[in-house]
């Protein structure tokens, strides 16, 4: 499709600074038609404060300068009122969060529905039934009737996905849209997106995925520390990059990664055979047999919404099997079965501040706070962060602090769901080497649930792999030894 190249939004000099100083320093970007613009960097570099000053919902501590053209006009001399009516209508934005994304209170089709009816003005009739298209276009069909909180944190992703390309905004801003997804539906988000600006609409997406700014093309700008480090055609950017953070990003993927060598695992920790679980006639699993062992890291690895998050909850007992039974080590205090959560807003109460959630905790549990500042420290986590509030973070970082909380009350089995999906390469690879020298000093069981599977192979003790039959059926296939 031949499109005219314009710069439909143009950003001048836009820094964005918090109380304490500078969060974003001087970025100039522009996109047009035909010229989706990516934006990668690791967590906390600033990349979705750029997408929420443009949209025009940074927190109130937060102020930006500097200047946002969209269509001739500048949104930064705009009221906050006529901002908003831009929401939705002209400015879409796919948010980094589906577990705020998403009313807790109705169903996922309502919701989807709700944008054709009240935005777009349609009937309640035609509504529905753009919605079922919709959520059929994204392969959720079967999660029309669900509510958010009966349906996985991959499946929510792209219920927030339907909602926003129903919208049909002018601009689409895309914050990490593809983060929970397996490679299969990465990639079939990824061509929804290209669609999109196939179609004309303008795209700026914010993504760690190097796979996905690679298969969107356009221009990429590499952001560290608040600053646009590099910025250039996506094929001129990945095949030779200049600046020293752009190299440690590519070279961080997870198919590059070096294997850690593992000691013999310890005692059992917690074991479980013959599970199933159903929800009405749908067989999710069945006959499934699972063992953790102190020292040792097992993966499940498969596509979103094939149990492999009910498997965990399982095992802590959040969770009650249709059938089989779990064997927890009785030695051990319950608190010492902790979970990472996929979605890190659940984890923390939203009005207080990460500080005071911490030590909170640690009070609680008799756990010396000093040892805060010895995991802020291991997880690259800056000390005025904790002074926050959860959404005054990124996701990544909270992310980290999410991994941090469970940390505190010294687990001796961890289920880390999804536990670096929302982090740039090198941090992944650095907050997964962490855990795995976790594991090496303490002891620590984990398991871990992850879509990526070359993940699973380099940190994984064992592996296994889950296949989807018919649709319906999930069969998780034995123990593969680790390659």
């Amino acid at each position: 499709m031949n499109i005219q190249l314009t710069n439909d939004l143009a950003v001048h000099d836009l820094s964005i600074c918090a109380a304490d100083g500078p969060i974003v320093s001087n970025v100039s970007l522009s996109l047009g038609k035909g010229r989706p613009l990516t934006l990668l960097g690791e967590s906390g570099s600033g990349k979705s404060l750029v997408a929420q000053a443009i949209m025009g919902n940074l927190p109130p501590v937060l102020r930006a300068t500097g200047r946002v053209i969209f269509k001739g006009v500048d949104l930064f001399e705009e009221t906050p009122a006529e901002r908003r009516l831009r929401w939705g209508r002209s400015i879409g934005l796919l948010p980094q969060e589906p577990w705020l994304a998403l009313d807790p209170t109705m169903r996922v089709g309502s919701q989807v529905g709700e944008v054709h009816r009240y935005v777009k003005g349609k009937t309640a009739i035609e509504s529905a039934a753009a919605a079922r298209q919709n959520l059929a276009e994204v392969s959720l069909s079967s999660a029309e009737a669900l509510y958010p909180f009966q349906i996985s944190g991959g499946m929510s992703q792209r219920a927030a996905i339907a909602m926003a390309h129903a919208a049909n905004s002018e601009l689409l801003i895309a914050d990490e849209p593809t983060k929970g997804l397996d490679a299969a539906l990465r990639d079939s988000v990824t061509a929804r997106l290209k669609n999109e600006v196939e179609a004309g609409r303008l795209l700026l997406t914010i993504t760690h995925d190097v796979a996905v700014a690679r298969a969107l093309g356009g221009t990429i700008g590499v952001m560290l520390d608040g600053r646009l480090v590099e910025h250039g055609p996506a094929e001129v950017l990945l095949e030779a990059p200049e600046h020293a953070y752009t190299k440690a990003l590519l070279a961080a993927e997870p198919a590059q990664w070096e294997r850690r060598i593992r000691p013999a695992p310890g005692k059992t920790v917690v074991t479980a055979q013959g599970l199933e679980k159903r929800y009405g006639d749908r067989v999710l699993f069945s006959g499934f047999d699972i063992d953790v062992a102190a020292g040792e890291i097992v993966s499940i690895v498969g596509p979103s919404g094939c149990g492999k998050t009910t498997i965990g909850n399982i095992l802590l007992g959040l969770t009650k099997p249709d059938a089989g039974a779990v064997v927890r080590d009785t030695a051990l205090s319950p608190l010492r079965f902790q979970k990472l959560y996929q979605d890190p807003p659940a984890a923390f109460a939203p009005l207080q501040t990460i500080r005071k959630g911490l030590k909170d905790l640690a009070h609680l549990h008799g756990k010396d706070s000093a040892e805060i500042d010895v995991l802020c420290g291991r997880l690259r986590l800056q000390d005025a962060l904790l002074d926050r509030l959860p959404g005054e973070v990124s996701g990544g970082e909270l992310q980290r602090f999410a991994l941090l909380r469970a940390l505190l009350i010294d687990p001796a089995f961890l289920f880390a769901d999804e536990a670096t999906s929302r982090l740039d390469p090198v941090s992944q690879q650095d907050v997964l080497t962490f855990l795995q020298e976790l594991v090496e000093e303490t002891g620590l069981a984990v398991l871990l649930v992850t879509h990526d599977r070359d993940l699973a192979e380099k940190v994984s003790t064992r592996f296994i792999d889950v296949v989807v039959v018919h649709d319906k059926t999930v069969n998780l296939a034995p123990f593969r030894g680790s390659t």
